[in-house]
């Protein structure tokens, strides 16, 4: 047990015996995240990691860093909190594997009015089942507590994680041509994106996300808490049986935003419509909100979390390997040449 204690820190608000019950309650999830490479346990200075570098000629580090957005919103309301950890990994993940890295490592941070260890607890626990799913390690985070800065039942969430790739195995989007097709890989629903613009629509409270809708067969707030899915095994997969040219996570700002960041400026994704399998809640965002479809699609994923690009000879081979990996995938449309970045028809 830590001997160190402050009596005028804890009058200020710090009570830093409280962070130090947070690492003990929080060390069994953190267990569960090791993997070949840690070299060190919780606490000291820094998280350590060997990387395996078998097989790796020239090897690039990739890095990505995000949070949960407003959607930590629906979580206090509804006083559960352990599955926005999951969403906080799988933002970060999500995109280092958009290049064709598998992440190593990943750290949190977590800013709270108060700590409540068992609380803080319960958040670490959806991150290291976040980082169980993406295959990483959780080595290491902090735990701040920031008195009269937000109220005491609040915290916010971030994270980082880092990525290994070999050089000449980055994803080149320069080989991507007219006639390449798309496959969209689904989402869960809203995932970690536009709750700003969710918590208007709905103007949620904790009688409507108990709320239960039959077109979601759950409550709203159950819907909008689904964790983010990580693609990562389905991706490292998909990587080892076709030759993958691009790959769009689809995250704030739609799809009008993000597939064009993986495309020449000289193509653009010709999306059928009809094609994308909308899921029920954006059906009922969209009708409670009287939002226009191109905001619709310009905001949240509509029921996609990833776009792959492959060539044409390549597509049912590419679907059947992401199905094969444990999520559902389809063909959503082809490139053309345009400068348009986005068509849906």
């Amino acid at each position: 047990m830590n001997n160190s204690f402050s009596e005028s820190y804890k009058k200020a608000g710090v009570d830093v015996t409280a962070g130090y019950k947070s690492v003990e309650l929080m060390k069994q999830h953190i267990a569960r995240t090791m993997i070949p490479g840690v070299l060190d346990g919780i606490g000291g200075f820094g998280g350590l990691f060997e990387l395996d570098l078998t097989g790796i000629s020239k090897p690039v580090l990739v890095s990505g860093t995000d949070g949960v957005g407003t959607k930590i919103k629906i979580a206090f309301i509804m006083d559960k909190h352990d599955t926005v950890g999951i969403d906080c990994v799988a933002m970060c993940v999500n995109d280092i594997i958009c290049c064709g890295a598998k992440p190593q490592f990943f750290l949190d941070y977590i800013a709270c009015g108060k700590n409540i260890p068992e609380k803080i607890a319960n958040i670490v626990s959806g991150v290291a089942e976040g980082c169980v799913q993406a295959e990483c390690a959780l080595v290491g985070g902090e735990t701040a507590e920031h008195p009269g800065l937000m109220p005491e039942d609040e915290y916010d969430l971030a994270g980082f994680s880092v990525g290994v790739v070999d050089k000449d195995k980055i994803l080149k989007p320069d080989t991507q041509k007219a006639g390449d097709v798309l496959i969209a890989i689904k989402s869960s629903g809203v995932h970690s994106n536009g709750f700003s613009l969710v918590r208007s629509v709905f103007d949620v409270n904790e009688e409507k996300l108990n709320m239960h809708f039959d077109d979601l067969g759950a409550t709203l707030g159950e819907t909008l808490l689904t964790p983010t899915r990580i693609y990562v095994k389905a991706v490292m997969s998909l990587l080892k049986a076709v030759n993958v040219k691009s790959i769009s996570h689809i995250t704030g700002g739609g799809f009008y935003e993000n597939i064009p960041r993986s495309l020449p400026k000289n193509l653009a994704a010709k999306i059928e419509r009809n094609a994308v399998q909308v899921l029920p809640i954006f059906d009922l965002i969209k009708r409670c909100g009287d939002i226009p479809e191109r905001d619709m699609f310009n905001t949240f994923n509509m029921g996609v979390g990833m776009v792959v690009c492959v060539d044409k000879n390549d597509a049912d081979k590419a679907v059947a390997a992401i199905k094969a990996a444990g999520e559902d995938a389809y063909i959503l449309g082809e490139l053309v040449e345009s400068e348009e970045g986005v068509i849906i028809c």
